[in-house]
């Protein structure tokens, strides 16, 4: 997809289809439709109650006089004042996922007026990228098609250094909205084509691509290194787990985040079988890893200057002859013993192991997200992800993050009362605290493993996966927090080195 910046009226725009965002409580059409074909006809719409302005409402228009466009598409951008990235992000997947059924030559997209142009551009062609890719990869035909150019439209008041600035951010946006795809896609790939040795080779090749050094363990690497959740969880199934590496330097002196994704790539719930009904999404268990493979490809190729390591667990977990069972006791690779009380609390005995080698390498802070309990959504709901730690200041740039993409997370607590739904009487631990505050005592069991190092922990198991399709997000998995991790290691940058240099 060819993206560039057009700076003309919106009347002279040769375009398929040209595309403009309408403010829900707005009483005036667009600036930029004042003066056209289309100023009468919004305003005619809107009086009839035709055209609301809700967010992801579309209303498509053909034949108007005056326009050089063949035909335009009303997105519906929601209230102005609570237009944010996150919003921009869902118009422009609305915008894309309605124009992406055929293929289309050209699509212009208008800017909408704003007070961080370049942030919202960004968020439009994320969202315009994602929505051009549906879940349907083994389709026999395609159901959506990438369009051949894709023109951003921001009229002729720009500064040359406004443009300059925008045109940056269309760059940005298309390498965010890649990264969003990817994560997508890998957790929307059918279970039986990403066993973790299947799923770890692929992560080399993406790692290959841009420029991220790879190290892969075998079963055997992981024994040597005392990974006892992740063997632990492997057991029952005939498919060996995996250990993934990633890293990204930029330079020696910038502090190093560590990333860590759960990577479940079919979760059955072991002996503690889950349901039938509730096995039908666990191809999608994988998606902690998936959004940290998608965030490292972003950054590196947006060239950020920061250090990143992603340690990736990968595994299945089964119901084979050798699966683990109630009442036995695995050693972490920090030694901690613990007692499973329930096989399909799996998540955290991986990342456990996974988090204990992270910490190992000293980095300044350390960040996992994983689809982790149902109990998150239970709280939180499927759009909200639930967010612990042990670092205020590590929370707070998090939370600052997903703010600035519209991407959401909630706080929950961590008090130590919590661990005493954790206590063993044959172990150090158990792994599964109870049915009270779920969410709450899985973060609580994570937290045995970071030692003081910073951590901030996310629960995606809601806004890992959407159930039902609509005009603005599609059924499968969203590649959520992609787009927050990238925000968060911009603001990273941003900060002063250990020697004080900027």
């Amino acid at each position: 997809m060819n993206i560039t910046l057009l700076r003309q009226p919106i009347e002279s725009v040769p375009t398929q289809w040209l595309v403009l965002g309408i403010f829900e409580d707005d009483a005036e059409p667009p600036q930029m439709a004042r003066g056209t074909t289309l100023e009468a006809r919004i305003s005619r719409l809107s009086a009839e109650k035709e055209l609301t302005g809700s967010l992801g409402e579309l209303t498509p228009l053909y034949e108007l006089p005056g326009l050089e466009a063949k035909a335009v598409l009303l997105v519906g951008l929601g209230p102005r004042g609570r237009f944010d990235a996150g919003a921009a992000f869902s118009a422009g997947f609305a915008l894309a996922k309605r124009l992406a059924g055929k293929r289309r030559e050209g699509v212009a997209v208008v800017l909408p007026a704003s007070l961080d142009p370049p942030l919202f551009a960004s968020a439009l062609i994320e969202g315009a990228i994602a929505g051009t890719r549906g879940p349907g990869l083994r389709k026999s035909e395609p159901a959506r098609h990438a369009f051949e150019s894709l023109s951003l439209v921001v009229g002729t008041g720009q500064t040359e250094d406004e443009s300059l600035k925008i045109e940056r951010s269309l760059r940005r946006g298309e390498i965010v909205g890649q990264a969003v795809n990817l994560a997508r896609d890998l957790v929307n790939t059918p279970p039986g084509e990403k066993s973790p040795r299947q799923l770890a080779d692929r992560i080399g090749l993406v790692a290959a691509d841009a420029g991220l050094s790879v190290d892969i363990w075998d079963q055997t690497r992981i024994r040597q290194e005392r990974f006892g959740g992740l063997l632990g969880v492997a057991a029952g199934s005939d498919e060996p787990p995996r250990f993934v590496i990633l890293d990204y330097r930029h330079d020696a002196l910038s502090p190093v985040l560590a990333l860590v994704g759960k990577g479940v790539t079919f979760d059955s719930g072991g002996l503690s079988l889950k349901p039938s009904a509730s096995m039908e999404d666990m191809k999608s268990d994988m998606t902690g890893a998936a959004v940290v493979v998608a965030t490292m490809q972003a950054a590196a190729r947006l060239a950020l200057p920061v250090n990143v390591t992603g340690y990736l667990a990968l595994t299945e977990n089964m119901t084979g002859g050798r699966a683990m069972k109630l009442g036995d006791v695995l050693t972490m690779r920090n030694g901690k013993t613990v007692e499973i009380m329930n096989t399909d609390a799996e998540g955290r005995l991986i990342l456990a192991d996974a988090l204990s080698y992270a910490v190992e390498h000293q980095p300044q802070r350390v960040l996992d997200l994983a689809t982790l309990t149902g109990a998150c959504m239970v709280a939180l709901g499927p759009r909200v992800a639930g967010l612990f730690g042990n670092d205020e200041a590590f929370r707070q740039d998090v939370i600052a993050a997903s703010a600035q993409t519209g991407e959401r997370v909630w706080r929950l607590p961590l008090d130590d009362d919590y661990k005493e739904q954790l206590k063993s009487h044959v172990a150090d631990l158990k792994n599964f605290g109870g049915k009270w505050g779920g969410a709450i005592t899985a973060a609580k069991f994570l937290e045995q493993f970071v030692g003081s190092t910073p951590w901030t922990h996310l629960d995606i198991a809601g806004p890992s996966w959407c159930d039902s399709d609509n005009a603005t997000r599609d059924t499968g998995g969203t590649g959520c927090f992609v787009r927050t991790l990238i925000a968060y290691l911009e603001a990273m940058a941003t900060r002063p080195h250990p020697d004080g240099t900027p």
